[in-house]
């Protein structure tokens, strides 16, 4: 019998049933909520005159509409304010367990599920949104779901799937000065492009995952869907366990020696079978930033503007004009040259402690351009705590950058912290797409090492020139 990978592990200790077409009921141990896209969930509920078959394996945050200043003040009138009323009212009636904004518990859903012990190795996990996969850092199969999913999750705790294909993506060697996870992931969508893990779960093995922390893996699994796939893992380890041991809704006493021996099993056996292999050098790898409207479009901040005129694809040199155009940016021009209006470090992606320590190390000493209006958002209240009992806030401050409240902020125009058409954004979140941070704004993706260098120099920088 050949052997299972971690994702046929977790997959067929949650198989209900299998049905004639291949698919397969799944049970759901974990469900996130959040205000965006549980409204019509909720309401297909009261249509049918149900109740949730387990209240207690719900969460429920608002996190993408939420303002991250002044938030000790009623929300004003609008569409954020019936967003998080909504996800209130139907917290309370259905026995959702819900976490208010002045919580010392909130954040991003992507954020806090981790932080609670919420998420866990070896478990099924859901949510609204597509950067569920995050939580697969942990060796639990994750992804995001729409909204008629998730009223069928909340009324059965199940959820029918079809199997994907397995990748592993292979990382060898040691990452270089100035070098990040984020760096490494934007690396491999600029190799394998948007589309290359269509249709596959990842997983990232190879010995460079061991010494990466549960943040990095966190950053690294957050954007497998940048790359095409709803689910990314990795198998857990001892980095793991520490992690996830003391958290509030982890396993305690014997119960947590039971998980763990379990969780020890889930790694995937050493002749396990992939569909596809990838593999990818990081001792190769130089920071890297995007310079078009997809996650792809990235490129060594040593490079330059690539010229669609010397691509031979039609299609494609059509998409590098289009990209071009939106971006304002001219073929040939030196990365290091583009000028930008905004920094944003925060995010899912990249707005946990160790990202925030990783910025400040930075910008120590250092002011913000006099042309760049910075923020930093915490990923959670618990991130925002620490890093103001480590003193990193008066880092942030004393550089120039406005220190606010834990929400998805500038990562997603829905909220008050957004790009004006034409403005430009070193931005540590996870999609560069036309409009994603604000109608007609321009965003770089980066990490929070090479954000901070950009928000000091006024263009984009290689934070390996800062010296530090």
């Amino acid at each position: 019998m050949t052997g299972r990978t971690l994702y046929d592990k977790v997959w067929d200790s949650h198989a209900v049933k299998t049905y004639d077409d291949g698919s397969t009921l799944l049970y759901v141990d974990r469900h996130l909520v959040q205000e965006v896209s549980s409204p019509q969930a909720f309401d297909g509920l009261k249509e049918m005159g149900r109740r949730l078959r387990r209240p207690d394996a719900h969460v429920a945050v608002a996190d993408h509409a939420v303002p991250t200043r002044l938030r000790n003040q009623p929300l004003p009138d609008g569409l954020a304010a019936r967003q998080v009323s909504r996800l209130v009212d139907n917290a309370k009636a259905f026995g959702v367990p819900y976490i208010p904004m002045n919580d010392r518990r909130h954040g991003i859903v992507h954020v806090i599920g981790p932080e609670l012990g919420f998420t866990l190795p070896g478990a099924t996990l859901v949510c609204g949104d597509s950067h569920t996969c995050t939580h697969g850092a942990f060796g639990a199969i994750a992804f995001g779901i729409g909204a008629s999913e998730c009223e069928t999750v909340f009324a059965t705790q199940t959820i029918r799937q079809t199997k994907q294909k397995r990748m592993r993506v292979w990382l060898s060697g040691a990452p270089g000065p100035g070098v990040t996870v984020k760096d490494i992931i934007l690396a491999l969508i600029a190799k394998i492009g948007t589309g290359g893990g269509f249709g596959h779960a990842i997983e990232y093995a190879g010995p460079a995952i061991a010494a990466l922390s549960m943040e990095s893996r966190m950053t690294l699994c957050n954007m497998s869907i940048e790359a095409g796939s709803r689910v990314g893992m990795v198998a857990p380890d001892e980095t793991t366990f520490a992690y996830v041991k003391g958290r509030p809704l982890a396993p305690a006493g014997a119960m947590w020696d039971r998980a763990v021996a379990e969780w020890r099993s889930l790694a995937s056996d050493a002749d396990a079978v992939f569909d596809t292999e990838v593999e990818l050098d990081v001792a190769a790898i130089a920071p890297h930033v995007s310079w078009g409207t997809t996650p792809e479009e990235t490129l060594p901040v040593t490079g330059a503007v690539p010229d669609p005129a010397a691509e031979t694809d039609p299609a494609r040199r059509t998409r590098l004009q289009k990209s071009l155009d939106y971006m304002g940016l001219t073929p040939g021009m030196p990365l290091r040259d583009i000028a930008i209006d905004k920094v944003f470090i925060g995010s899912c992606t990249n707005g946990r402690i160790e990202d925030l320590r990783r910025a400040a190390s930075v910008l120590s000493g250092r002011h913000v351009a006099p042309t760049v209006h910075a923020i930093v958002v915490p990923g959670s209240a618990g991130v925002r705590l620490q890093a103001e009992a480590e003193g990193l806030d008066r880092v942030f401050r004393d550089a120039g950058f406005e220190w606010r409240a834990s929400g998805c902020s500038m990562c997603v125009a829905m909220n008050d912290d957004r790009l004006e058409a034409g403005e430009r954004c070193a931005s540590t979140s996870n999609r560069n797409f036309e409009g994603r941070q604000g109608k007609g704004g321009r965003t770089h993706l980066m990490s929070p090492e090479m954000a901070a260098a950009a928000a000091v120099a006024g263009r984009l920088a290689d934070v390996r020139d800062l010296g530090n």
